[in-house]
Order: C-alpha cells, then structure tokens, then sequence
C-alpha cells in the first residue's frame, strides 16, 4: 500500500478532498432512493454531496517552485500556455498531481490517452525527467498532436516524448513494454475500453488515472468497473469540479 500512502500524503500537500471507492454500498438514500454506483461514489461516507462535498479540499493553495533552470524553463512553458490559450486539457493542479504520482512513484514509463497540447503531458514529463522515464501518449487529432509537438520542444521535453497519432483504442496494442501509470483524459465512453485493454499491461503496484470523474462526465460503467474489481485500489480526489479516479493495481 505504499503507493497509496503516497497518494494520500501528496492529497493532503495539495489540499485536495479524497473519498474512498464505497460502490459496493448500494443501499438506499436518504430520501429512499436507490443509489448508482457512481453516485456512492462520488457522495463519500458523509454524503457531502455529489463531487466530494467540497471543492480544493482545505482551501490552502500553493504554487509551483522551480528548483533549477531545467525545471524553470519547463514551468515557464505551462504558464505561457495556461495564459496564451495554448490548450490546458486539465486545470494546473490536477496535472500537478500527475506530476507528484509519476515522480513520488519512481515512473519509468507513464501512458497517456488523450494529449489534446500537452499540458498534462508537460507536467508528467516534469517527474519523469527526475527518474529517467519517459512518456507515450495518445491524440486522435493532427492538429492537436502538431501543437503538442510545439510545445513539447518549448519546454525542452520532446526527448522525453513519443507521440502516436490515431485512435488510441486500436493504438494502444501497439504498447509492448510494462506500464508504471497510465492517464486517461480522452473519449469519456471510451475509458473502460482503455481499463480493459491497459490493465494488463500495468504493473504490480502500478497507477490507473481518470480525469473528469464527476456526476456529469464519468461513465458509470467506467466507475464501476474500478471500484468493483478486486485487484484495484480506488480513490478519488477533488481539486475542483473536474474529478479524478486513482486505482493502484495491488501487488
């Protein structure tokens, strides 16, 4: 459970409110109503309402610090995109926990489904620049994957990059080599196919990541497969309105 405990203390840093996976709870509401599994879910054992209770957890905020001109040049690349409308597929602290997952982890090879322009994808590579990984992702979209690759060579990082243009449901059998997290931001109805294509090719101890897990955007069958499945580990953390699922595939 190390990788969890991880999770939980780099939650707590950033002040974000995470909720056990509880959809094994399927009984009745308050009102009398019966609950789906994304619903148990997401309300948490206070029921605090659909998305956590709570948006940004403590309320305390902090920004990102370059440690040295390498990573400096890196942050200085996000900022330009999130104010020049580069493209930030994800607000800045749900891809700074990537960031802290792929690092605190010790990734050497995360897998993205869906790049849009490399946003999450710059933050990933900001952690694993530190353990000698190196990241693949995923874009359907020429366009997007041309602006990527622009900003990939900004923030210095394309070294760190293979970039796969096509639809990543057929791409992805292409991947060969051991995953240490994988992070799916694409197709909302697509994310259990991923699970079921990706899961397999994980390792022991090694991170799924779900973006857009909320009332509105996730997929139910997608919900229930992570919190059903007894070899998963599932959490979800709130920094905002977005959501995002962390299962840990158990040892």
């Amino acid at each position: 459970m190390k990788t969890m405990n991880h999770i939980a203390l780099l939650s707590l840093g950033l002040g974000f409110c995470m909720t056990p996976a509880r959809a094994q709870d399927t009984g009745p509401s308050a009102t009398g109503n019966e609950r789906s599994p994304l619903q148990v879910a997401q309300r948490g054992p206070g029921g605090g309402g659909p998305r956590g209770g709570r948006s940004g957890g403590s309320g305390f905020q902090s920004a990102p610090l370059a440690k040295d001109e390498a990573e400096k040049k890196i942050l200085d690349a996000l900022e330009e995109m999130s104010r020049g409308g580069l493209g930030m597929s994800a607000p800045r602290d749900d891809a700074r926990l990537l960031r802290l997952l792929v690092e605190s982890s010790g990734a050497k090879h995360a897998v993205e489904l869906g790049t849009f322009r490399g946003y999450s994808s710059i933050w990933m590579c900001l952690g694993l620049r530190t353990t000698g990984g190196r990241l693949t992702t995923f874009e359907i979209d020429k366009g997007n994957a041309a602006t990527s690759r622009q900003n990939f060579q900004r923030a210095g990082v394309e070294s760190l990059v293979t970039l796969i243009e096509g639809d990543a449901h057929q791409e992805v059998s292409r991947l060969k080599e051991p995953i240490d997290l994988v992070f799916i931001d694409a197709d909302k109805e697509g994310y259990l196919d991923y699970l079921n294509k990706l899961l397999p090719m994980v390792r022991p101890g090694g991170l799924i990541v779900a973006h857009n897990i909320n009332a509105s955007m996730a997929d139910p069958a997608y919900i229930k497969a992570i919190t059903t499945h007894a070899n998963l580990e599932t959490l979800f953390i709130n920094a905002g309105n977005d959501g995002i699922s962390v299962s840990m595939k158990k040892r």
